[in-house]
Parts: C-alpha cells; sequence; structure tokens
C-alpha cells in the first residue's frame, strides 16, 4: 500500500489584531477586578494585586482606566448593561404588558441571581461610586425597562407619577435582590413584588 503525502500547507494561525488585543486586555482586567473586588473587597484590593491576577502590566491598567475606580465603574457597567440585557431577551416578543412585566421581573431576579452582581450594584456601587452615579448606572437597563413596563401596562398614568412609581417598584425590586444575595429563600420576595407590580396595574 502507498501512503501519499498531503501537500496542504499548515494554516497559520491568524494574527490578532492591535483591536482584539486591547479588548482581551481590558476583558482581562474586568474579569481580574470581579474576582478580587468580590472576594476581598474594593478597599483590599491593590492594583498591583488587579495586574498580576489579569496577567498584564501596570501600564496596561493605565492604559484602560484612569485608577481602581475607574476600573470599578466599568465593571458595574457591564454587570448593569447584562441585566438590561436579560430582560429585552426574556421580554421583546410579548406583546401583552402583564406577562411582558411578569417576565420581567423573572428575569431580574435571574440576572441578579448571578454571584456577586447584587453586591457589585447594590452594595458596593453606591459607596465606591455616590448614590446618584450608582443609580444612574442601572438606570438604562432595569429601570428603563421596568418604566416601559409600566407606561404600557397603565397609559393614563401621568410622567411624574410614572417616574414615581418606577422608583419606588425599583428601590423594591433592589432590596429583595439584596435579600436574597444574602441567602433569603427568593419565592416570598419575587411573590411580594409580584403583588406590588400587581396593585400598581389595578
Amino acid at each position: 500500500m502507498t501512503l501519499e503525502m498531503s501537500t496542504t500547507e499548515p494554516e497559520t494561525p491568524k494574527r490578532r489584531t492591535q483591536a482584539e488585543r486591547r479588548a482581551e486586555t481590558r476583558e482581562a482586567l474586568l474579569s481580574a477586578a470581579r474576582e478580587l473586588f468580590i472576594k476581598n473587597g474594593f478597599a483590599d484590593t491593590g492594583t498591583p494585586e488587579l495586574v498580576a491576577n489579569a496577567g498584564v502590566t501596570r501600564g496596561a491598567l493605565y492604559h484602560h482606566f484612569t485608577d481602581k475606580t475607574d476600573v470599578f465603574r466599568a465593571l458595574a457597567m457591564q454587570e448593569a448593561q447584562a441585566i438590561g440585557t436579560l430582560i429585552d431577551e426574556k421580554t421583546r416578543n410579548i406583546e401583552d404588558p402583564e406577562e411582558a412585566m411578569i417576565a420581567g421581573t423573572l428575569a431580574y431576579f435571574d440576572a441578579m441571581a448571578v454571584p456577586g452582581r447584587a453586591k457589585l450594584l447594590l452594595s458596593d456601587a453606591p459607596s465606591i461610586l455616590g448614590h446618584a452615579e450608582a443609580l444612574e448606572l442601572t438606570k438604562p437597563e432595569g429601570s428603563a425597562e421596568l418604566k416601559d413596563g409600566l407606561r404600557q401596562a397603565i397609559p393614563d398614568l401621568g410622567e411624574a407619577e410614572l417616574d414615581a412609581l418606577t422608583n419606588v417598584l425599583s428601590a423594591s425590586f433592589d432590596r429583595a435582590a439584596l435579600e436574597i444575595a444574602e441567602g433569603a429563600d427568593s419565592q416570598p420576595y419575587i411573590d411580594a413584588l409580584f403583588t406590588l407590580v400587581g396593585k400598581a396595574m389595578g
């Protein structure tokens, strides 16, 4: 039997672009920061530990972020966007406002069940970034989704009352998520939120 040698040249590995390398470095820093901030806390995580955990240089850190607080800000934004993305995925094809509110509520709690997320966004962000900035982080995501759902479910509600109702319910959602993250049974809190939302929708 005659064996024929392959004449096919091995593929040359595709070289990563500079933009791809920058994105990978940034993601490595955020991933390392997430792990360390959750494990050790923001105050007890130093930048030397952060860059060592990410496997990058100190210069790379300061190329992407101005300081440790800026790293936290970017991480918190990433976490908040993940919540909005999941809520949108679970509600975008639901036409009935009440069903959409139920699906959105469940999606919020699913998103907040990701280990460490409630701590980062609801406990740490207000103390590190300030209450106003921490609130702004989640406004375009969860709060905006909630407000839109309430607007569809209660179309006659005035804008000022809609804003107030959104804020009150958002605070209730956040408190429930924190309690669940700290070990409370999730179902009573989810049921309580459904009761609140149901009463708000009349």
